[in-house]
Order: structure tokens, then sequence, then C-alpha cells
């Protein structure tokens, strides 16, 4: 046998009970076995370096050192889940897709949600090319030399898979893993690491990849994104997946209603402290990918899928004061300091109060005891008072009437459950905050800037608004302590990159009340360029589909101030984006104006997402159920019955893709 043939066979071998090992948990030779034909290979490939092979089981022992990570964009978007608590949510959840496929009969396949770093694994051919950490759902780092060291990820895949696809799932690290780790650092008198979900994602930020492939961590896979993977379910997916070589958890169920996924849940609640891993839920699906492909997609979630989480660890602890922050739009929030506690893995010092009436209905007070859960595992909140621990003489909480940076008296409108400081022009932290937030990464993604530098240059006088970022030099920046020649240059061809930046995504930037990503995209789809926005009137917004009169209210308020549109003079001076640019112009019309369109069913010469956005280009508007106030009907193959039926009893006309197509 030649040595080009003893290392092939070598490899194919250690893949084979690699997998055994680290997926099926059914090793067939002992350690010391598995560890001699691996030096065996490492010897044989180190002597015949023209055979290397990016896929190889040698590299699983880490050694490339990664100084910055690259920042990848997602070939698709990784969204996050909506979550629900009750029966109730799971049930109005269902009797809302059922009402948009217009099919009572919704199949779910239930599955754990494991608590770990989401992660984004790109196979070409085969062949684990690219792993990218969740990041902000649109990008994310580059970790692919750290995660080639976890045993359960497939460096190479088998059976009949697609040419290319992606898989996401979670980094997790196994409790009696994160347990040995523990005891290693106190033995070696080191902090230990306060859960296995924070150490799992630091983990992947490693920059030596040997320090990685110490640690025991594993790769659940739940989801396949891509075109063409010749599957058509959710079940056939985790199936395939196992098929190709991936760790699927074989903890799964396929149900035919809410009470089956409710039976799943409610097993699980009470077993998963068994398991080897951290859960915080189950994650419902609805198993057809047809389905799910016509549901689609909210501004931040699938609504095919839905996260059923566990209640919340409670504890209690003490409220030592009551402190209030102050948002960019002058908003009020009332923090709860608490004596630092330890819930469900982290340390608590701070939670949110959220508002005067929160604080009343709970009537809290400094000095309390108070009850607090981390809402959806995440955030910390007070959901009580210990009343039996009250001191005595303790005075109800009187809210703030001034602010607390300013001084100005906060105004509260009817309605609103907040407090406001209406010193929007002097108010530090509301300053920094619109500034802040303009240079985040879903809005301008200024490169060299963080929050920290902002309030340093706002400090230091240099800057009082974010038009006055596009006006700095390396000169002003070098004396600032910890701004070194090469980050001063960095800082200053970050802003003048940023004046590429599309108007949507500008205009979110600029911070108006109640202006998300999602209705930033409505406005500039509707009036184009800046210009046009400016003189509208709150009538013309509210026309707008799903624009309603607050969000209006505000976007008139904001452009009739003097000193904003003095700023947004001063951005177009400098090349920002303020208009859609040709090639969106170019694909717009108005031929579907005051058209709502339903899509339903399986197209062939163009995909149902390309469909939407031709439906969107043309001036229409997506509808997701049929009603009386839906013009047309969009059907393709496989549609459901009674979503036609339903047309036809309202009247509704229906288009076969071809009509469609030429009618735009």
């Amino acid at each position: 046998m030649t040595e080009k043939e003893q290392i092939d066979k070598l490899r194919s071998e250690l893949r084979a009970h690699n997998h055994n090992y680290y997926d099926l948990d059914e090793p067939v030779i002992s350690d010391f076995e598995f560890d001699e034909k691996l030096k065996k290979l490492q010897l044989l490939e180190t002597k015949n370096p023209e055979f290397y092979d990016p896929s190889s089981p040698t590299l699983r022992v880490g050694g490339a050192v990664t100084k910055n990570f690259e920042t990848v964009v997602h070939n698709e978007r990784m969204y996050s889940l909506d979550n629900s608590y009750s029966k109730e949510d799971l049930e109005d959840w269902e009797k809302r897709i059922q009402r948009i496929l217009g099919d009572d009969n919704v199949e779910f396949t239930c599955e754990l949600k494991y608590d770990g770093a989401s992660i984004s694994l790109t196979y070409e051919e085969g062949r684990l090319v690219r792993a990218v950490t969740r990041g902000d759902g649109f990008q994310g780092d580059n970790v692919t030399t750290n995660v080639k060291t976890i045993k359960s990820v497939p460096l190479q895949l088998k059976d009949n898979f697609p040419a290319k696809f992606d898989i996401r799932g979670e980094i997790v690290l196994p409790f009696e893993g994160f347990a040995q780790m523990n005891a290693e650092r106190l033995e070696n008198g080191e902090e230990p690491y306060m859960n296995p979900r924070n150490t799992a994602s630091g983990s992947l930020k490693l920059q030596d990849s040997s320090l990685v492939a110490k640690r025991p961590l594993d790769c659940l896979l739940y989801g396949i994104v891509g075109q063409n993977t010749g599957i058509a379910t959710q079940w056939q997916m985790l199936e395939k997946a196992r098929e190709w070589g991936f760790k699927v958890p074989s903890v799964a169920k396929l149900c035919k209603s809410t009470d089956e996924v409710l039976s799943f849940i409610n097993h699980w609640d009470v077993n998963r402290h068994n398991l080897p891993y951290e859960t915080d839920g189950v994650v419902v699906k609805v198993n057809s990918l047809q389905q799910q492909d016509e549901l689609g997609f909210t501004s931040k979630s699938p609504r095919w899928a839905m996260a059923y989480k566990f209640k919340a660890e409670q504890v209690s602890t003490l409220l030592n004061e009551i402190t209030y922050q102050v948002g960019r739009t002058g908003s009020i929030t009332p923090v709860a300091n608490l004596e630092p506690v330890l819930l469900a893995g982290t340390t608590v010092k701070r939670a949110s109060l959220h508002n005067a009436d929160q604080i009343s209905k709970f009537d809290i007070r400094e000095g309390d005891t108070v009850f607090v859960e981390k809402g959806g595992e995440i955030i910390p909140k007070i959901v009580g008072v210990d009343f039996t621990q009250r001191p005595k003489g303790s005075e109800p909480t009187q809210y703030i009437e001034n602010c607390p940076e300013c001084g100005t008296e906060l105004l509260r409108t009817e309605g609103d459950a907040k407090h406001y400081c209406i010193n929007y022009y002097g108010c530090p932290p509301q300053i920094t905050g619109r500034i802040q937030h303009f240079i985040s990464r879903k809005a301008m993604d200024i490169e060299g800037l963080g929050s920290e530098t902002v309030e340093m240059l706002y400090q230091e006088g240099l800057i009082t608004n974010y038009a006055d970022l596009y006006t700095l030099t390396k000169e002003q920046l070098l004396p600032l302590e910890r701004m070194a020649e090469k980050s001063a240059e960095n800082l200053v061809n970050g802003v003048q990159a940023s004046v590429s930046i599309p108007f949507e995504r500008v205009l979110f930037a600029l911070g108006i009340r109640f202006v998300g990503e999602t209705v930033a995209k409505k406005l500039a789809k509707a009036y184009k360029n800046i210009d046009a926005l400016m003189v509208a009137n709150e009538e013309d917004l509210v026309a707008i589909n799903e624009i309603g009169q607050r969000i209006a209210s505000s976007v008139v308020e904001f452009f009739d101030n003097e000193a904003n549109r003095e700023i947004v003079s001063r951005l177009k001076s400098y090349g920002v984006q303020f208009s859609l640019s040709e090639e969106q112009l170019e694909n717009q019309t108005d031929k579907l104006k005051g058209l709502t369109l339903v899509v339903s069913g399986i197209f062939e010469s163009i995909s149902r997402t390309e469909l939407k956005k031709l439906i969107e280009n043309s001036g229409g508007k997506v509808g997701s159920s049929i009603s009386s106030k839906t013009s047309y009907l969009v059907a393709g193959d496989k549609m459901g019955p009674s979503k036609r039926t339903k047309a036809e009893s309202l009247s509704v006309p229906i288009l076969t893709e071809e009509e469609f197509l030429k009618m735009v």
C-alpha cells in the first residue's frame, strides 16, 4: 500500500471513529488505539505535505492563531425566535398559522432549545469551508479555525449531500466537561467559569485554536438553509443531517396538534435536568418546509417557529438603591441596584424597573427584599416583593420629577408609560445616545468608533451631534487619551466610508422616535428621497402601509425641528446617501399601488421571496391571509384547497404565476 493510500485509509477510519464516539456515543475502538492511528496519520502527513487535506482529522488538535476575526455576512439571515410562556400563547400561534395557511392540518416538529452559542456552518461539496457566529443575525465572526477543533463537527460529510448549504446549530459545553474545567481551574488557583453557555461562547473567540481543542465543546445541529436540498420537512431535515454525519439530538417529536406539543413540553420541563446539556425551553416548528416558506418572516422572527420557554429561575435579594437612566430619546428608565446574587448561572447586580407604574404596581421600595427572575432567561426583572422582610419605617418610592442628568422637569404624556426629559439638545446622555445609535452596526456601521470613544469626543467638545463626526481630523484626535496614529486614521476612514451606506439605513440612523429598521425601509421605499419625506404631512404618512398615527406624528415633529433640518443638510453636504440608488429606483413601479396580494403555493420560474419582492417593488402590499381587503390571490402549485375556497367565497380574483408576471 502506498503512503497516499495509507493516508486516505487512516483519514477514512478516523472520521468513522470520530462519528461513532462523539455523535453516536458508540465507540468501537479504545482511546489508545484511536490516538495511535492519529499519530501515524500525523507522521505520514508531515512526511507528505503534498497530500494536505483541509478536512483531515489531524486538524482537530488546533494550533493556528487568529489575531482578528473576520466579519462575514450570512448567506441567509439568522433570525431570533418569538417566545411563548403558556398554553394560550401556543394555541393563539397555531390559530394564526392556520388562518394564514388556510389549512387546519398543520404538523409540528418539537426540539429542545439548547443554551449555547449559535453557529452557522457552510459546506461545499461535502467539506466544511466556513463557520460563522450569529453576530447580529446579518453578519458574524469567522471562527472556522476554532470550530474545526470540535470533534462533533464533521469536516467531511458522507452519503448523498447537497452541493452547497448552510446548517445552523448551537455550540454547547456539557455539564460534565464544564465541571471538569472548573475543577482544574480551582486546582490551579484560578477563578471558576460562571456558566457553560458563556464559556462555550467565549471559547469560539480564543485566538489560539489549540486551547479551543482542549475544551470539551460539542455542536448540536437543528436547521439546514439552502436551495435544492431535496428536503420537504423539518423532520426529514433532522434525519438527513444525521445521515450526512452531523450530531443531531435524538430528543425530538413529530406532533399533530398543540395538545401533543404541550405533552412534549411538560415531559421535558420535568426531565430536562437529566440531560447532559443546558436547556431553557422547546422550539416548536411547522414541519412542512413549503408551509414555512408560505408563512415567511416578520422583521425579527420566523412566523413558523415559536420558542416555548421553561419557567425562569427565581431568587430573592436586597434592593439597595433605585437610580434612573436617560435614553437617547429622553426616556427615563428606573433601575434597581441589587445586592449581587447568582441567578441562572450569572451574577445579577441590576434589574430594570421599566417605569413608574411598575414600581407602583409592586410597591417596590429601597431596602426591600425582592424576587428576581430572568425574563426569557436573559434579562433580569423584579417580579415581586417579600413584604415579610420589609424594614420598619419604609417609605413609598417617590418617582423623580427632574432629569437626573440635566435637571429639566420631566414630562409624561397621557397614554405613555414612560417619563421623558424634553431637553433634546442639552441633555448629555441624549446627545451621546443619538450619536451611538447613529454609528451602530445596523445603522451607519462606522468602524473604529465605539460608545466609549463617542463619550470621550463629546467630553472633549469635538462633537455635539452626529454630523460633527464628518469634520473630525486625525490632528484633532491624536492628543486624546488612548488614541494612537493608526486608531485615529481608522476612525476618520471609517466615518468617510459610511457615506456609502444606503438611504434606508441612514434614515434608521437618524434616530427618529418609533422609526426602526422596518419602518425606515417602508418610508425610504415610499418617498425615495429625504426631501420628499421632510415635507410629508401626517395624513400622507398614515396612508402608507403599516405607518400609524404615532409614527407619522414623530416623523413630522422630527423634521419640523430646525436643528434637525440643519443636521440633515450638513450630512448631505458630506456625501451621506439621502435617496434610493438608481438600481433601486429602476426596479420600482406603481403598477400595483393600492393593491393587496396574497401569495400561496409553489412557483416554478420565480421563488416565493422574489415574487413578494416584485409585489412590493411594484407598489403593492403582500398580505398574510385572505380577507375582503385582498385584491388578488397569486396561486402556485400545491396551494391549500381551503385558501382557494375562501378566495372564491369572497370573490377574490385568482392569478396564476404566468398571469401575475404579465401583470407586473
